[in-house]
């Protein structure tokens, strides 16, 4: 039997003025004379972020929700190239630790999916530069909260460049300049326009990297539809993870959106993929991508409720019989 959880992300539908993502312009930070007291409102900003984040993880633990994906936004500004002096973790450090502490306490999985713009397989040397440095972002944050960074920042491969092979080459080549640490934080998703899931998966065989399996995403891009035939190499992917696998799920807006994400999930269409994959492994953490978040999430397992061939455990997670 294999155990089920659900998860959001980022914002809630339920919570109001809860936005852990408020931010300021590099344009509005320069229209402050004192740059001390803009560096100030700066991290008021991003004290606000850490504050509305603990909200949400209370708001997860009252809802019985065991998974949750941080916004990449949390600290305004913080990677900014006119801003490199700022040393914006000092002020954050104990807000920072409260919110980890509080993850480890009730045992919620948090993880970021950083920006489309970061491209660990880049043409340019500055934006692979840029990349590293907003990964690192993502460690001093999960080191700030005492959280484990091992497979915490689920990726895209990057860009195609028009040539998927040279891609898929030059996401190897640079791979040997990433550090250590930020290595061992990445996981990579197929996607649904540039990298299939089995350009994903030789990426995530070939470098030992966990892959997140996004449906939607298969289903939109696919080299063969039968994706159950590699899961047991999938599997196997996640094998030195401290972390249960984890996948994406999320519904067409409609056929001729088919990329564009829903505001729900199709039930039927999630259980045709839990139906392939009960009792391969004993959990699985599935992310919910949709636009209405953990309404999307709520409303989700009040349609699973009335299935037969579950046992629910509690708010979000239950057993495939």
């Amino acid at each position: 039997m294999t155990i089920v959880r659900l998860g959001f992300v980022a914002m809630s539908m339920e919570l109001q003025n809860a936005s852990p993502s408020k931010t300021m312009t590099f344009a509005q930070f320069q229209k402050i004379a004192d740059r001390e007291a803009a560096l100030r409102k700066l991290e008021r900003i991003a004290l606000q972020n850490i504050e509305n984040t603990l909200r949400l993880l209370k708001h997860c633990t009252a809802s019985e929700i065991h998974f949750y994906r941080l916004t990449s936004r949390i600290i305004p500004l913080a990677n900014h190239e006119e801003l490199l002096d700022w040393d914006y973790m000092l002020p954050l450090k104990e807000p920072l630790r409260k919110m980890g502490d509080y993850a480890k306490e009730h045992q919620i999985r948090i993880d970021f999916h950083p920006d489309h713009f970061v491209l660990l397989n880049s043409e340019k040397k500055h934006v692979l530069k840029n990349s590293l440095e907003t990964l690192k972002l993502h460690y001093r944050l999960l080191k700030g909260m005492g959280i484990n960074s091992t497979h915490r920042c689920v990726m895209h491969v990057g860009g195609n460049y028009h040539n998927t092979e040279t891609s898929l080459e030059r996401y190897i080549e640079n791979w040997m300049i990433v550090p250590r640490a930020i290595q061992n934080m990445i996981m990579l998703e197929n996607d649904d326009t540039s990298f299939t899931f089995e350009d994903t998966l030789y990426l995530c065989e070939k470098l030992d990297i966990p892959l997140v399996f996004d449906y939607h995403h298969h289903l939109a891009h696919h080299q063969n539809p039968n994706w159950e035939l590699h899961w047991t190499r999938v599997l196997q992917t996640w094998k030195h993870s401290p972390l249960p696998p984890k996948m994406h799920i999320s519904s067409p807006k409609d056929e001729k959106h088919f990329r564009h994400h829903a505001n729900y999930v199709d039930c039927d269409m999630f259980f045709d993929f839990l139906n392939k994959i009960k009792d391969s492994l004993p959990q699985i953490d599935c992310m919910i991508e949709a636009k209405k978040k953990d309404e999307a999430l709520f409303q989700l397992m009040r349609e699973i409720k009335t299935r037969q061939d579950v046992e629910i455990i509690d708010g979000s997670s239950f057993l495939l019989k």
